[in-house]
């Protein structure tokens, strides 16, 4: 089995739960129901689901007053592609006794 197509699947479905979660937050300020949590926010970005959140927050045009978010989100990205980057390029070396 290819890990990279599972691999595909699951950022795209995390990221469009990103998105999803940015909008449905937007509409229960709106009505000043109760809110999603910033921290869900942010665990829906850290998990893989930053672009999604980052393209809710302008789409929706939410949070985006908040500086954590406005920095945040890019910045767990950043670090996201990096990490993508130092797997991609390490050498993986797997011994067995």
């Amino acid at each position: 089995m290819n890990v990279i197509p599972v691999l595909l699947i699951y950022f795209l479905l995390v990221n469009l739960l990103g998105f999803y979660a940015m909008y449905t937050d937007k509409l229960r300020a709106k009505k000043r129901a109760f809110r999603v949590p910033e921290a869900t926010l942010f665990a829906i970005a850290v998990i893989g689901g930053s672009i999604g959140c980052i393209a809710g927050m302008y789409t929706f045009r939410h949070k985006t007053r908040h500086w954590h978010f406005v920095y945040g989100m890019p910045l767990i990205l950043i670090l996201q592609i990096i990490g993508i980057i130092v797997l991609f390029v390490m050498p993986v070396e797997i011994r067995l006794l």
